[in-house]
């Protein structure tokens, strides 16, 4: 909260100093203070009796982040300075490296995340052991700027986003909307070869319904504010599996039909505050590639071990190899359900992890109220990690909902319930992949495969064509029609990252052949347009 923005020479003199201070061998000082003492320590610092105020409270830590227990306040003391910290910090300031020291950049950030507070500059760092190591990491920050999925989204024409529409709120366009419909047709043809049913449910529910599944109680902050319809509260969906058992519920069950897979293509809509919306990866609808799976207890082993194959098989296919789990595991101060309950769900979990060999962490007693689960992460390019996938056991619903099927013995028993989503939703998905690809897609998920560009006019009638004849063969083709030189399309083909650029001349028409040149740079010479075909069905069948 400054009189004026901070500038480049700024961080440039504030690093200057922050190497003098390292250099000074320094320590820190921490000390547990109460409420009352950290006021009057900060009594001119507004933000900090904020958080001091919020702290003392409990329930929550100084970035708003709920937490279980009420925390310490602490201060950390550098010579004359003093600051409100929860810290740990370095016993000295000789434990760093002032050559690894390295200030970023300032962005404007709300007090908290919330628009409605004020606006604040937040200078971002970094610290390492060594200079190399602070090297390699501003390398890595310079490429994930360069593959950052909202700068490419925009000069790809994937999506944008309207404020008149509203933020989080994503509008795909037709190149986007191509890659996400590749990808979701894919999805939908392996799920039913997989055994998966596909359901379809509304977009609204009655508050009754939302008060049976637990929502309100446990995530009406997340939910916007209910819809008055002809005296009945409505509620735009969070989450899919209320309908899903409502499906389940319609007719009786028998033990025969069990396990039953649905899968739905779910839009919900959950409550971001603005300050935290980011592109495609922190939105206010999406789209989740979601399923539910009913069965009965002697076949959750083997629906959790497919579930999770089925998980790696698609994660694999959009080129993804490198995995890590976490299973998380009983709360007992809020789990529903009997203790010896949730033992054989939790095993049956850890050992499809163990046969599929994905090395995994067990977090202890972070498993939600309702059920163990696994969370499975992905590592993109540049070996970051995502978090896409869940497989979650519920206890809670199938009690909720009074599910039932009639067994061999002619008696109702509880389904065991499994939640799944393998992407998680496809807007996020859709960023992760666009930043993994840096937006140069394979050419199976290609918007465009290939682009034409005839050399004059003259060749525009023999390129219209060969797109007649690819798009006959189902490759996705563009004809650049625009009057620019030859070297001005290859360069705009490279920039949209189209993988194959086709050349027509005189030559080429002439003998009824194409100039392949690759994105990359590659040319790969003359072909008839019946190799070309050939090569880009071979490249599509290798991922198939």
């Amino acid at each position: 909260d400054l009189p004026r923005p901070l500038t480049p020479e700024d961080l440039e003199a504030l690093e200057s100093r922050m190497r003098e201070i390292v250099a000074g061998k320094h320590p820190f000082d921490r000390k547990v203070v109460t409420a009352d003492e950290a006021r009057q320590m900060f009594a001119d610092q507004p933000y900090k009796l904020d958080l001091i105020e919020g702290l003392e409270a409990g329930g929550f830590d100084e970035y708003g982040e709920p937490i279980k227990e009420k925390p310490e306040i602490s201060v950390y003391k550098q010579d004359t300075f003093t600051d409100l910290c929860r810290g740990p910090h370095v016993p000295n300031t000789e434990a760093l490296n002032p050559e690894g020291i390295k200030l970023l950049h300032v962005a404007g950030a709300y007090w908290r995340g919330d628009e409605k507070q004020p606006m604040l500059q937040r200078i971002y760092g970094t610290a390492w052991s060594t200079a190399d190591e602070l090297e390699q990491y501003l390398w890595k920050l310079e490429e994930a700027q360069k593959r950052d999925h909202r700068r490419l989204g925009k000069e790809l024409d994937l999506f944008t986003t309207s404020e008149e529409v509203g933020p989080g709120l994503i509008l795909w366009s037709p190149k986007g909307g191509m890659v996400r419909k590749i990808a979701e047709d894919y999805c939908r043809a392996e799920h039913e070869k997989g055994g998966y049913e596909f359901v379809y449910s509304p977009h609204i529910g009655k508050a009754n319904l939302w008060e049976t599944s637990g929502h309100l109680d446990w995530y009406k902050d997340g939910m916007y504010a209910p819809l008055d319809i002809e005296g009945q509260q409505y509620y735009l969906k969070p989450m899919n599996c209320p309908f899903h058992v409502q499906i389940y519920k319609s007719r009786t069950r028998s033990y025969r039909d069990l396990p039953i897979r649905y899968a739905e293509w779910g839009t919900v809509y959950r409550f971001e505050r603005s300050g935290v919306l980011h592109g495609l990866l922190r939105v206010r609808g999406f789209t989740q590639d979601d399923a539910h799976l009913f069965c009965r207890p002697d076949q959750m082993p083997q629906e959790i071990d497919r579930v999770l194959g089925f998980s790696l098989h698609i994660l694999r296919a959009f080129g993804f190899s490198d995995f890590q789990a976490y299973l998380s595991t009983r709360n007992p101060e809020k789990a529903a359900g009997d203790p010896e309950a949730w033992e054989a769900p939790t095993e049956a979990l850890r050992e499809a992890l163990v046969r599929a060999e994905i090395p995994y962490e067990i977090d202890e007693g972070e498993a939600t109220f309702y059920g163990p689960k696994i969370d499975l992460k992905l590592r993109d390019a540049l070996g970051r990690e995502w978090q896409l996938s869940t497989i979650q056991f519920d206890f809670n619903l199938p009690e909720r909902f009074d599910l039932a099927y009639v067994g061999e013995d002619g008696q109702e028993h509880r389904p065991y319930m499994i939640h799944r989503a393998l992407l998680g939703s496809m807007e996020r998905f859709m960023g992760v992949l666009i930043e993994h690809y840096a937006g140069a897609f394979p050419v199976w998920l290609a918007p465009v495969q290939a682009v034409l560009i005839p050399i004059a006019d003259r060749h525009m009638a023999y390129a219209d064509q060969v797109a007649a004849q690819l798009k006959a063969v189902g490759i996705r083709v563009e004809v650049n029609t625009r009057s620019d030189r030859m070297n001005a399309k290859i360069r705009d083909a490279q920039l949209q990252k189209i993988p194959y650029m086709l050349v027509i001349g005189d030559r080429e028409i002439e003998a009824g052949q194409l100039a392949v040149r690759l994105r990359a740079g590659d040319d790969l010479g003359a072909i008839s347009v019946e190799s070309f075909i050939e090569r880009v069905e071979a490249e599509i069948r290798g991922h198939e």
